[in-house]
């Protein structure tokens, strides 16, 4: 399997080559570049399965790769190397969008080249790179990458009405249907945990708070969704969630 380091500093490159040469026997060549259009040349003459490309480079930033290959050329997977804030990382996150922090690690290395491993051949990388930009170039996100079965999905926020938990499996109510996610519930939570809008009412529940159609007393409490599915509410969630109704 090839591989390609496209990054400016040589220090960087020369770290990650040594990381990746002694924990991941599966690449067996390993190229470099210093910048984003010698990366591209190598891309397009020797076809690598991996590229790890740094975001911050003098003249053209990594996301721009696209600019500079067809349609056609994405067929490779790639691993973004960035030292950058949270604030970027949650788009990388909600992107479906592998990527390494730097200082980099040996595990994080190896995590990510199993990750990439896996997703080859059906990453849709062109259109991951594209909802990465748009996340990046705004402050607020608008939508989440959800694995399905041919690839990414890419679903706006304000389309998700709930998510339940189903085992290690997570259902997702949308406005127009329902869909069935293998990732557990807590993947979302996780990732979904920054923004306003999605609370966690009880541990099988993720729930969009702007389609909640009525809270029902009876019964000890239970949250009415706009799909007419009832949510329950955990007893140390609910005095929280009442305050949360009243500030709405």
């Amino acid at each position: 399997m090839k591989a390609l380091i496209i990054d400016d500093e040589p220090k960087a490159r020369k770290l990650l080559e040594v990381l990746v040469t002694e924990n991941c026997p599966k690449i067996n060549s390993l190229f470099q570049a210093e910048d984003l259009l010698s990366g591209v040349d190598l891309i397009k003459k020797h076809h690598p399965q991996i590229v790890f490309l740094d975001i911050e480079m003098p003249q053209h930033s990594g996301l721009e790769i696209m600019d500079f290959l067809d349609k056609e050329e994405l067929d490779f997977e790639i691993i973004f190397t960035t030292a950058y804030s949270e604030y970027a990382i949650q788009a990388f996150e909600l992107s479906a969008v592998d990527y390494i922090l730097k200082p980099i690690r040996p595990s994080k290395v190896v995590d990510a080249v199993e990750k990439a491993i896996e997703h080859l051949g059906n990453s849709q990388i062109n259109v991951k790179l594209e909802e990465l930009k748009s996340a990046l170039s705004h402050s607020n996100f608008k939508k989440i990458a959800l694995p399905v079965v041919d690839g990414i999905r890419f679903v706006a926020f304000d389309d998700i009405i709930m998510m339940e938990a189903d085992g290690m499996y997570t259902k997702i109510s949308m406005t127009q249907e329902e869909i069935l996610i293998s990732k557990p519930l807590k993947h979302f939570v996780e990732l979904l945990q920054e923004l306003s809008i999605f609370y966690k009412p009880h541990r099988s529940y993720l729930v969009n708070l702007t389609f909640i159609k009525q809270y029902v007393k009876s019964d000890g409490g239970y949250i009415l969704m706009d799909n007419d599915r009832s949510v329950s509410i955990s007893k140390e969630k609910k005095g929280e969630f009442l305050s949360i109704m009243q500030s709405l």
